[in-house]
């Protein structure tokens, strides 16, 4: 069983920075696609940023691009978050997620048109919250 440790939030002011950090216990993350997911309050869940199946391709929402940058320390085994620019809209919980299926993270576990066959397998952090104040 995989556990995705995640720390990194807080509260800060709109302008500031953050990084979050996500490691794998017990496992190696470049034996899953892996990146970052939030959701602010009333809100669904949103996909944020992610590596593809290589660990070198990223992929950002349009909302968070050029603001936000995904990265991972291969040796350190941990992923992270780094957040600049914060606005009051980034508030929300922010969650890493790991999947053994090649596209779940990118697709952001939405699979309409696409059957996705076992076998596989998703973990998510505990979540992490961010507070950005105007």
């Amino acid at each position: 069983q995989v556990q995705l440790v995640e720390s990194g939030g807080g509260l800060v002011q709109a302008g500031a920075s953050l990084r979050l950090s996500c490691a794998p216990s017990g496992r190696s993350f470049s034996d899953y696609a892996m990146g970052w997911f939030r959701q602010g309050p009333g809100k669904e869940r949103e996909f944020v940023a992610a590596f593809g199946w290589s660990g070198v391709t990223t992929y950002y929402s349009d909302s968070v691009k050029g603001r936000f940058t995904i990265s991972r320390d291969n040796v350190k085994n941990t992923m992270y978050l780094q957040m600049n620019s914060l606005k009051p809209e980034d508030t929300a919980v922010y969650y890493c997620a790991a999947s053994s299926y090649y596209c779940a993270v990118v697709r952001g576990f939405d699979f309409a048109g696409h059957v996705r066959t076992p076998p596989w397998d998703d973990y998510w952090s505990q979540g992490t919250r961010v507070t950005v104040s105007s």
